[in-house]
């Protein structure tokens, strides 16, 4: 091998390693990614307005506070007595910090016992963590 070549085989070389992720790089970014939190409610049948006004006087409000981003809310068309939402948290430990203060505030509990007064609201939740991928418009 030439000494030309080897040159330009080192800068070659060079810029390769310099592009690539180090050792646990590529973890910590994914780490400092936001994530979503997609969740389902069904309602026991009839409560969806009771919950839709939870959420809307108390609930989302109570999200904020406690460090959990309204990204979305919807009512499925072919589906009744069902909410889903999308949360963005920081990241998956601050997701389940912020559930925990968020579930031990006063407010949340004063709240949650009022819209329950006639009986229960929610009879199932479903939870889907989301990362979003290389190529997402919005990350």
């Amino acid at each position: 091998m030439s000494a030309r070549n080897a040159a330009g085989w080192a800068v070659g070389l060079w810029a390769v390693m310099m592009a690539a992720p180090a050792a646990g790089q590529e973890a910590e970014t994914e780490a400092a990614a936001p994530i979503y939190e997609l969740r389902t409610y069904t309602t026991v049948p009839g409560r969806l307005p009771a919950l839709h006004k939870r959420f809307r006087e108390h609930t989302v409000k109570l999200f904020e506070k406690h460090g959990m981003e309204n990204v979305m809310y919807w009512t499925p068309a072919d589906k009744e007595e069902t909410l889903i939402y999308l949360l963005k948290h920081d990241s998956r430990d601050a997701a389940e910090k912020s559930w925990t203060a968020f579930r031990n505030d006063p407010d949340w509990q004063k709240a949650r016992m009022e819209s329950e007064q006639d009986g229960k609201i929610v009879d199932k939740v479903e939870r889907v963590w989301l990362n979003t991928t290389d190529y997402s418009p919005k990350k």
